[in-house]
């Protein structure tokens, strides 16, 4: 009996001579050896019958190629569940996450005010026009801010002025219990100071933007942060009541300040100034965002930027003035919805204030929501092969059309839910101009996107402080909301048009150097 695992002698005897040598009992002849040739290593593909060796394979989350661009589609849909994940994973979503979070924080701090003046007029005996005066106080701050803190931006980078930004209004809200039990004016002060540092948010998330997104991304990353922006209208209009009820008025500044001083300490701590000088970001998303952004580098390479920005040629060009006929036109919208629709509601259809106050915040949710919705539409729409232009224009023309038509249907609903509905369609469709004007500050002018933000949000400042008050002097006037909102609406149709004529997606020349 022969041992086991070896064959009998007449077995073999009886295999033809061709037999494999594991069938036969053949021993194979040994290769003759290579000198310096190493053994294979258990991790290398060893050769077949290809000629050169295989490479090893990449994690699955880093098989795309470099120039891929996001959310490309792919067959069997495995590759796009990769790029999903490696976008989920990636440096670049934290940053965006991060600059939503310092918007929502932002906005909180501003509305919580909206909630605490009733109390506050209350507790001490101020008028209902003083009242306005302190309300209007954040704005003083906020009008020219947005030009230095642009200019800032520019040229020292959104990472630095974002964290002393938001440490300056963190403080400023915290800071407010104390003020207001010392002096008025003191009080209002650290309202203009709160104006003042949330001046610089809008630039600072459009340079962050700018640095680590490649431009088939920058949609879907404004779209992030700035449904943020919107979640903090909600989170201020709900919060604070309940925290107000349990902590007393000043319970929501206190709060909401530490939550901006912890903000802080994470931004600093995990988040760079550019993907290059981050230390765990991997060389695929490194390679994958500067392949990106390389169709909008300066033209001029190793030119310093200027100190003092080129004022007088920014506004010699006209898709400077579309940007800020855009900008004003959506804050006009914007702060007349946020301060005027809870009593629209309670005068139209005399409802309480309590219902009011949700038929007003519900719509902020749906513009969260359509933000980030438009930014991916907008971002696959370019990476489909449709001009940058092009793209912007019809992004903006929904973000204009669309709430035009819909403050119309709200004139004409006869009931709160109907009009509540109409409302939502106009701010939600609203939030289409995050992917139109806002995204186009980057690509007219990279290198002064944030002083150019800084004049457009000006304009959008002074915008608002018209429609608000005009707003109220209209009522005055002629005893209705209806007409102001038919006015607004014909503004809206107006602005869409010189939008989609002035408007470009391509660089435009500030320096004349080309």
């Amino acid at each position: 009996m022969a041992p086991p695992g070896q064959l009998l002698p007449l077995t073999r005897s009886l295999l033809p001579p061709s037999a494999p040598p594991f069938l036969s009992g053949r021993r194979r002849p040994a290769a003759p050896t290579r000198a310096q040739t190493p053994p294979p290593l258990p991790w290398q593909p060893r050769r077949l019958l290809c000629p050169a060796p295989l490479q090893p394979l990449r994690p699955l989350a880093r098989t795309r190629p470099a120039s891929a661009p996001l959310g490309a589609s792919a067959a069997g849909g495995g590759e796009a569940q990769a790029v999903a994940a490696e976008f989920m994973t990636s440096e670049r979503v934290k940053v965006a996450a991060m600059l939503g979070l310092a918007l929502a924080l932002c906005n909180a701090d501003r509305v919580v005010m909206s909630v605490a003046i009733v109390p506050l007029s209350q507790a001490y005996g101020w008028t209902p026009s003083f009242a306005g005066v302190v309300q209007s106080s954040f704005l003083w701050g906020y009008l020219v801010s947005p030009i230095i803190g642009g200019a800032l931006v520019d040229y020292y980078g959104g990472r630095r002025v974002m964290a002393y930004g938001v440490a300056l209004w963190s403080f400023a809200t915290f800071l407010s219990p104390w003020a207001a039990s010392r002096s008025l004016w003191l009080f209002i002060s650290t309202r203009v100071l709160l104006g003042v540092a949330e001046g610089v948010a809008l630039p600072c998330m459009n340079n962050m933007v700018l640095r680590w997104f490649p431009r088939t991304e920058r949609s879907s990353a404004v779209g992030i942060a700035m449904a943020g922006f919107q979640l903090g209208n909600t989170i201020g209009l709900l919060l604070s009541p309940i925290i107000m009820s349990r902590a007393g008025i000043f319970g929501p500044f206190v709060i909401f300040g530490l939550f901006g001083f912890l903000w802080v300490l994470v931004w600093i701590s995990a988040i760079s100034g550019t993907p290059g000088e981050h230390p765990q970001i991997s060389a695929y998303e490194l390679e994958y965002i500067t392949k990106g952004q390389k169709l909008v580098k300066p033209k001029v390479q190793g030119e310093k930027l200027r100190k003092v920005p080129p004022f007088s040629k920014l506004l010699s060009k006209w898709p400077t003035w579309a940007l800020i006929s855009a900008n004003a036109m959506h804050s006009w919208g914007y702060f007349v919805i946020l301060s005027w629709m809870p009593v629209y509601f309670k005068t139209i259809f005399h409802v309480n204030l309590r219902e009011a106050a949700w038929f007003s915040a519900i719509p902020w949710v749906m513009m969260a929501v359509l933000g980030y919705v438009a930014g991916v539409v907008s971002d696959r729409l370019i990476r489909n092969g449709t001009s940058i232009t092009l793209t912007r224009k019809i992004m903006q023309t929904i973000g204009f059309v669309g709430p035009g038509i819909a403050l119309l249907g709200l004139n004409a609903a006869k009931s709160p839910a109907i009009a509540s509905a109409w409302l939502t369609v106009a701010v939600g469709l609203k939030s289409f101009g995050h992917s139109g004007f806002l995204v186009n500050l980057q690509e007219i002018t990279p290198q002064y996107a944030g002083v150019l933000h800084g004049m457009t949000n000006t304009a959008g400042t002074f915008a608002a402080i018209l429609g608000t008050i005009g707003a109220g002097f209209f009522v005055d006037r002629m005893g209705s909301f209806r007409g102001f909102i038919i006015l607004t609406s014909l503004l809206y149709f107006s602005s869409a048009l010189f939008w989609d004529i002035f408007a470009t997606g391509e660089r435009v020349d500030f320096d004349g150097t080309g």
